[in-house]
């Protein structure tokens, strides 16, 4: 659905950066919308996510941080992994009756060997670190404990999301109509609670199809469906041809992407951060708001000394030899809380 808007209202419904099960929405559907509205517009975004892509969520985040209006967002049904993300985002934030929110650490697939396998999980830290420093601002708390948090899956009833300070207050039973989560693979969390569980097996939102649909052309890119009745002089398709046209042009757009992320003036000294967002399929619009956001990082984690690292990374094994110190998380809390005195209290 992208992003329905009405009025001064966005509808955030679905999957964040990917259409998995035929409804999401992206940090530039946001953008677009926002550019829409007015950035002086005071805005109500009611959100209903099981998650997403994280990346996506830290940018559309970023986005509604830097809208000048008022920004009051409505939690219906479910704001869980990379939805929590957008959320914290809010001026104010309300749960619906019955509604829920969970965090988590960053995930990704990943392969290759010690040396690439250790850079992920330094990629992955730094994500799940930023995260962190989001929850942190909004709580209130320690970084440290919304990262224990995270680890842990830990989901949060509409009641104890105010509590713990994601949250400032319970909405009406009127809003807890539409509190029912939207559609997503939920037995892909650890913790998920019975309901939800309960919710996505009657829907058939399994696993599997996540996987199938998110192997699929997306609603952005999907062609539109050839005439059933042929034309008298069409001639029978090359479907060897179309597939390898198809396949070539795949292969261009995803080495353009790659260039125009690299390409970035975010990009420079954070380049393994930025090859992370392309591996993991983030758009250029994403992964310039993420390195935006991101502490650049010293000489010895640059793509210039990535041989060293690789070394580094796979002496690790090697008896006797210099254990690599722990990376720091990112801290974003001075960032997103300059961001918005400069740009709303100005």
């Amino acid at each position: 659905m992208a992003v329905l808007v009405d009025g001064n209202e966005l509808v955030l419904t679905g999957t964040v950066g990917a259409y998995w099960f035929e409804d999401g929405f992206s940090a530039s559907d946001v953008s677009g919308a926002l550019a829409r509205l007015g950035r002086d517009s005071d805005i109500t975004v009611r959100l209903n996510s099981g998650g997403g892509i994280a990346t996506e969520g830290t940018a559309i985040h970023a986005a509604f941080a830097a809208h000048k209006g008022k920004v009051d967002i409505v939690v219906e049904g479910i704001a869980a992994s990379a939805a929590s993300i957008i959320a914290m985002a809010g001026d104010s934030v309300s749960m619906a009756l019955g509604a829920v929110m969970m965090i988590h650490d960053a995930s990704t697939i990943a392969f290759g060997d010690a040396g690439e396998l250790q850079k992920r999980l330094g990629e992955l830290d730094a994500i799940s670190g930023s995260m962190a420093s989001i929850y942190a601002d909004r709580t209130g708390k320690p970084a440290a404990d919304m990262r224990a948090l995270m680890k842990a899956e830990t989901w949060f009833t509409a009641e104890e999301a105010v509590e713990a300070g994601f949250a400032d207050e319970v909405g009406s039973a009127a809003a807890a109509e539409r509190s029912e989560p939207s559609a997503f693979a939920y037995r892909s969390y650890a913790n998920a609670p019975v309901p939800v569980l309960a919710l996505a097996d009657a829907h058939g939102w399994t696993v599997n199809k996540l996987l199938a649909a998110s192997a699929a052309p997306t609603a952005q890119t999907r062609e539109k469906p050839m005439s059933a009745t042929p034309k008298a002089d069409d001639k029978p398709a090359d479907l060897d041809k179309i597939r390898a046209d198809a396949a070539a042009e795949a292969v261009r757009a995803d080495r353009d992407r790659r260039a125009a992320i690299l390409a970035l003036d975010e990009t420079k000294d954070r380049e393994t951060l930025a090859e992370h967002l392309y591996l993991t399929g983030s758009t250029v619009e994403a992964a310039k708001a993420t390195l935006a956001a991101a502490p650049k990082a010293s000489a010895a984690e640059t793509v210039d000394n990535y041989d060293a690292e690789r070394a580094r990374a796979s002496g690790l094994a090697q008896p006797g030899a210099a254990q690599p110190k722990a990376r720091a998380g990112v801290s974003a809390n001075s960032i997103y809380a300059a961001r918005r005195t400069a740009q709303k209290g100005a």
